[in-house]
C-alpha cells in the first residue's frame, strides 16, 4: 500500500521529558526499562514506547511489542497509539493484516487531527481497502493530511488531481502537491512530477526536469518511472542528461 518513512523518536529524550527530568538532546538519557516502568503509568508513555518498538529506535524492532503498547494507548483514546495501531493493521506489522481494523483505528486518530492517520484513511478510501471506494471521501482526508505537510497525503492528492479522481482534473494542482511530496523524497510523487514535465501537463515541457525526477523515482525502484526516464533520455542530448543527473544529486 504505502512505503512509509516514519520519523525516529529519541527515546531517551522522550522518557526524560515524561519523567520531568532534563532531556539529553544527544539521546544519552533514559533506557528501555525506565520507559517500560513509565509506560505502565499512562497513555503518553505507552504510545511513545509503541513508537520506539515500531521504528526500532534505541531498542530492537519488535512489531508485536509495538502493537501491545500502542493498543494500550489507543484504547485510552490516544491519537498516536490509534494511528500506529491503524498502520500496523494496514501492513500486517505485529498483527494479522486487516484493512477494516486499519480503517477503524485510523479513523479515530484522523478525527483527532493526526496527519499520518488521515493519509492512511484517505488511501483506504482511494483504493477501497477496508471500506468502499469513495474518491470524494479520499480527497477530503488526503487534503487534511496534505495541508499539515504529510508527504503521504500530498503524494496521493497530487495523483487525484492528475487523474481527476474525486476532484476536477487540474494538472497545475497536481504539480503543486506532487512537488511538495517529491521534495520530501516520495518516489511516487517524483515519478508523477517527472511525467508532468515529460508531457507538459501543469508545467512547461522540460526534459531535463523530467529526467531528474523520473531518475530519482526509478532509483527507488519505480519501474514505470524507469521506462519513462528512458523514453525521455532518447530525446535528450548527452549534455542534457548529464545536467539532469547533476541536478538530482
Amino acid at each position: 500500500m504505502l512505503s512509509v518513512r516514519r520519523p525516529l523518536i529519541r527515546l531517551g529524550v522522550a522518557v526524560s521529558l515524561l519523567a520531568g527530568a532534563p532531556a539529553c538532546v544527544d539521546g544519552v538519557a533514559g533506557d528501555i526499562e525506565a520507559a517500560r516502568v513509565l509506560a505502565e503509568q499512562g497513555a503518553d508513555a505507552q504510545a511513545l514506547l509503541g513508537e520506539a518498538y515500531y521504528s526500532g529506535n534505541r531498542v530492537a524492532q519488535d512489531y508485536r511489542e509495538a502493537v501491545r503498547w500502542s493498543r494500550l494507548a489507543a484504547e485510552q483514546g490516544h491519537a498516536v497509539g490509534q494511528a500506529l495501531l491503524g498502520e500496523a493493521y494496514f501492513f500486517g506489522n505485529g498483527v494479522a493484516q486487516d484493512a477494516g481494523e486499519g480503517v477503524r483505528w485510523s479513523r479515530l486518530a484522523a478525527g483527532q487531527g493526526g496527519a499520518i492517520a488521515q493519509a492512511h484513511l484517505g488511501h483506504a478510501y482511494y483504493f477501497g481497502r477496508g471500506v468502499a471506494r469513495d474518491y470524494g471521501e479520499a480527497v477530503r482526508w488526503l487534503r487534511l493530511s496534505a495541508e499539515q505537510g504529510s508527504f503521504l497525503g500530498q503524494a496521493l492528492l497530487g495523483a487525484a488531481y492528475y487523474f481527476g479522481n474525486g476532484v476536477a482534473q487540474d494538472y497545475a494542482e497536481s504539480v503543486r502537491w506532487s512537488r511538495l511530496a517529491a521534495e520530501q523524497g516520495d518516489a511516487r510523487a517524483q515519478g508523477l512530477l517527472g511525467a508532468a514535465y515529460f508531457f507538459g501537463r501543469g508545467v512547461v515541457l522540460d526534459y531535463i526536469s523530467a529526467h531528474m525526477w523520473l531518475n530519482l523515482a526509478a532509483s527507488a525502484g519505480d519501474e514505470i518511472a524507469r521506462t519513462l526516464r528512458d523514453q525521455v533520455a532518447a530525446r535528450m542530448t548527452r549534455e542534457q542528461i548529464v545536467e539532469a543527473r547533476a541536478r538530482g544529486r
